[in-house]
């Protein structure tokens, strides 16, 4: 009977301690996102927790859900603005609250990484941060930076001349599509699971993605050039729901930001990284990268630009056309 009390009590102090973290968690935030764990995305959005762990003495941990494994894009906009989600990585899904949202993937919009670096960290970037806020309630708190979109082909092609009669995939997006007719190309809307079978039968002659896409996706095997036409650059926010956001303390949230902004740079350095090995890796298994006219591209998709985008938005797009 002593040895079953003994067992018991040994148990019940067990249990205890189990349930008792050595650091009692005041705050358990849940960040669900589209990428899986090997992204860029995923790795900064596990630095952020353990950041902002370190920052409140473990008081605040992040739960991070990959894989849309906490729903997909706008279900987990729709759980940040009903609070049974915390955070997510969302952007030009927001313009269904936020018009300029759209701004941050607009074709020929920014010139270089550094160009909608200063676009996406200054007055514009302020103005569309704030935009989300009032309308979608949710905060942008950092960006991470998109790989630039490229156009394979199986010869090089550095001219919008160099278009012309090119049979390509589009995303089934009207703007896609009316900028690459705009420029020459034949483009056709095509779901992805399908372009790597149709390039191989001659169905289509090109595509466009960024090169981390271009490499998953095996299309060295079927495209010989990529053609270096950066034709979207493109940025993701890092956000979390205001009404969470409304609950912590104001040193709780500098604690949030100074996180967020560690996680952004931790993040850009992947991205770069992984933007040199997906070039290296596509040249050792083929591919030939090839220069365009960048400013011939720009100039001669501006008008299909700005006549696919908002009222609101158009001045500044024309603006940074014109810059």
């Amino acid at each position: 009977m002593a040895l079953t009390w003994k067992t018991s009590a040994l148990a019940a102090a067990t249990a205890v301690l189990m349930a008792v973290p050595a650091v009692a968690q005041e705050v358990t935030l849940k960040l669900g996102h589209l990428a899986n764990e090997e992204n860029s995305w995923h790795k900064a959005s596990v630095k952020f927790g353990e950041e902002l762990s370190a920052l409140t003495d473990g008081r605040i941990a992040v739960e991070v859900y990959p894989n849309e494994s906490l729903g997909k894009e706008i279900d987990l906009i729709n759980g940040m603005q009903l609070g049974t989600v915390d955070m997510t990585i969302t952007g030009e899904s927001l313009q269904n609250w936020s018009p300029m949202a759209a701004l941050l993937a607009v074709p020929y919009a920014y010139r270089s990484l550094e160009h909608m670096d200063e676009v996406a960290s200054g007055e514009i970037g302020d103005q569309i941060e704030a935009q989300i806020l009032q309308n979608a309630q949710i905060r942008p708190i950092a960006y991470f930076a998109r790989g630039a979109r490229e156009l394979t082909a199986n010869r090089a092609i550095s001219t919008p001349d160099d278009l012309q009669g090119l049979r390509m995939r589009v995303p089934n997006v009207p703007l896609f599509v009316d900028v690459w007719r705009s420029l020459g190309a034949q483009p056709t809307p095509m779901a992805f699971s399908e372009v790597f079978t149709s390039l191989q039968n001659g169905t289509i002659d090109a595509q466009e993605n960024p090169l981390a896409l271009i490499r998953s996706a095996n299309f060295n095997e079927v495209q010989s050039h990529v053609n270096l036409t950066d034709h979207v650059r493109s940025w993701i926010y890092l956000t979390i729901s205001e009404l969470t956001w409304a609950k912590l303390s104001e040193e709780d949230q500098a604690a949030v930001m100074e996180a967020a902004a560690r996680a952004q740079d931790y993040e850009r350095g992947l991205f770069e990284q992984s933007l040199a090995d997906d070039r290296a890796w596509l040249e050792e298994n083929g591919m030939t990268f090839h220069e365009v006219d960048a400013a011939a591209f720009q100039a001669k998709a501006k008008d299909a630009v700005l006549s696919n985008v908002s009222d609101e938005i158009k001045p500044i797009v024309e603006d940074l056309f014109n810059n």
